[in-house]
C-alpha cells in the first residue's frame, strides 16, 4: 500500500472485503499523515449515483487510516439504503473520502453555506448529518431540511445546529 491517497485506501479496503470477506491488513507503521484521529465519511458512487455512504462525525478508531478502511467497508456492505456491493460492481465504483474538522456550534443561519459547511442537527437524542457541497443542495434551507428529515426530527422540535468543514479526497 505504497500510495496513501485516502480514496485509494477506501477502494482497496472495499475490494479486499468484497472479494475475500476479509479486512485489508493495516500497514505498519501507519504513515504520519494518517496516524491521527478524525471523523471521516466514505461515499461510493456507481455511474454518478450514490451507492453507499457511511461515516463518523467523531473519530471511532485509533487512526484516520483505520477510520477510512472501516468506513469504506461499511459503506459497501452495511448502508441500509442499498444492497451490499457485489464483486462484479467493483470496476464501476468511484470513491470519495471526506475528513471532518471538529464541528462548531452555529450561532445563526447566516454562518452556514451548503457549499462550504456540512451540518449536524440535534434534537434530544436524534441527530442528522449532511456533508457539504452535495449535488442538488444549493441553499441552507435545503441542507437543513434534508438533515432534519434524516434525523427523524419533526418540524415542531427545537434543533441545535453545528457546522463543520471537510477535506474531500477522490472523485
Amino acid at each position: 500500500m505504497a500510495d496513501y491517497s485516502l480514496a485509494d485506501v477506501a477502494k482497496r479496503a472495499v475490494e479486499e472485503y468484497v472479494r475475500s470477506g476479509k479486512h485489508l491488513p493495516v500497514p505498519l507503521p501507519v504513515p504520519p499523515e494518517l496516524n491521527r484521529r478524525a471523523g471521516a465519511f466514505v461515499c461510493l458512487k456507481k455511474r454518478g449515483e450514490l451507492r453507499g455512504c457511511i461515516g463518523t462525525i467523531e473519530p471511532a478508531r485509533d487512526t484516520l487510516l483505520h477510520e477510512v478502511m472501516q468506513n469504506a467497508v461499511s459503506a459497501a456492505v452495511e448502508d441500509p439504503r442499498f444492497y451490499p456491493v457485489r464483486a462484479e460492481e467493483l470496476e464501476e465504483l468511484e470513491y470519495s473520502v471526506d475528513v471532518l474538522e471538529a464541528p462548531e456550534l452555529a450561532a445563526s443561519l447566516d454562518e452556514l453555506d451548503p457549499k462550504v459547511y456540512g451540518v449536524i442537527v440535534e434534537s434530544g437524542r436524534k441527530r442528522g448529518v449532511l456533508l457539504p457541497n452535495l449535488d442538488g443542495v444549493d441553499t441552507v434551507q435545503e441542507q437543513l431540511s434534508i438533515a432534519i428529515r434524516k434525523a427523524g426530527i419533526s418540524s415542531n422540535e427545537p434543533v441545535i445546529i453545528y457546522k463543520f468543514k471537510v477535506t474531500r479526497h477522490g472523485e
